[in-house]
């Protein structure tokens, strides 16, 4: 449950302000858990091995067969972007009392959003003298694309108002993901071919999204409002990182490729304030 941040600038248009531009900004950043696992009685063979691979003049092996213990460790980060035009069917949302319980905005625009998903494996190996290795599995999805939404106000108290707002996005997704292996100083491993244990990948894919914020907003003034609320955000046909991970580190063509095909949801509250000019 990490932290975020999340900013909302726009303004509206025309002697009735029924059309909007809006510009939307949110991010989730920190998200990660970690497990370990350390027995003197026993050792672990690391998944994957790296036969004929060395890391600083020492074979990968030393590091990743029989261990003494390892760690999984999973950090992620969400950005989003939005432009949006927005137009509103009836008067603005904060002025509803005018005319009738209800608003009904629709809206239509550009959305990039984010999502890193890194992976990494932290092995000790059963000589402590050589010190810890780490193999990481970075994967980026990068998604661009047209979005539509609707936002639905109902003042259901003189200064209280339920918010519903559901998204659609279709997008492209340009995906990354790089496989790296290392000593605890940096240290590049190398394939028994002498090139560096450090492989990346590129693919292009069609990926969706769509994200629902409900929550309610007391206008304290014409020209304030305070809000809280409950969002949630589903993206399928992307790459994360526990999909990559390798069986075998035997060469860069056994790293090559991404595999696509998973989705993810992010959710959790959000509490704010608007300020109209």
């Amino acid at each position: 449950w990490p932290g975020g941040f999340d900013a909302h600038v726009g303004r509206w248009l025309g002697a009735r302000q029924q059309h909007a531009v809006e510009l939307v900004y949110w991010g989730v950043y920190g998200i990660g858990s970690s497990a370990s696992f350390i027995d003197p009685a026993d050792t672990i063979d690391v998944i994957p091995q790296a036969p004929g691979a060395m890391i600083g003049g020492t074979p990968a092996a030393e590091f990743l067969a029989d261990a003494r213990g390892q760690q999984i460790a999973r950090s992620d980060l969400v950005n989003n972007v939005e432009v949006n035009w927005v137009y509103a069917l009836g008067d603005r949302p904060e002025f509803l009392p005018r005319q009738g319980p209800f608003s009904l905005m629709w809206l239509a625009g550009f959305r990039f959003f984010q999502v890193n998903d890194v992976l990494t494996l932290t092995s000790l190996p059963g000589d402590a003298a050589l010190g810890p290795a780490d193999l990481s599995v970075a994967t980026n999805n990068n998604l661009y694309g047209g979005q539509v939404g609707a936002k639905l106000d109902w003042r259901f108290l003189p200064s209280v108002r339920l918010n519903v707002v559901p998204k659609f996005l279709l997008a492209g997704n340009a995906i990354t993901d790089t496989t790296t292996l290392t000593d605890a100083s940096g240290t590049t491993a190398t394939f028994a071919s002498g090139a560096p244990l450090r492989v990346h990948s590129q693919l292009g894919v069609f990926s969706w999204l769509g994200s629902v914020d409900t929550g309610l907003a007391w206008d304290v003034t014409d020209h304030w409002s305070l809000s809280l609320g409950y969002r949630v955000v589903g993206v399928g046909n992307i790459a994360q990182a526990d999909g990559q991970w390798p069986i075998v580190l035997a060469s860069p063509a056994s790293l090559d490729g991404i595999a696509a095909g998973s989705s993810t949801i992010v959710h959790g509250g959000f509490a704010g304030f608007e300020a109209r000019y």
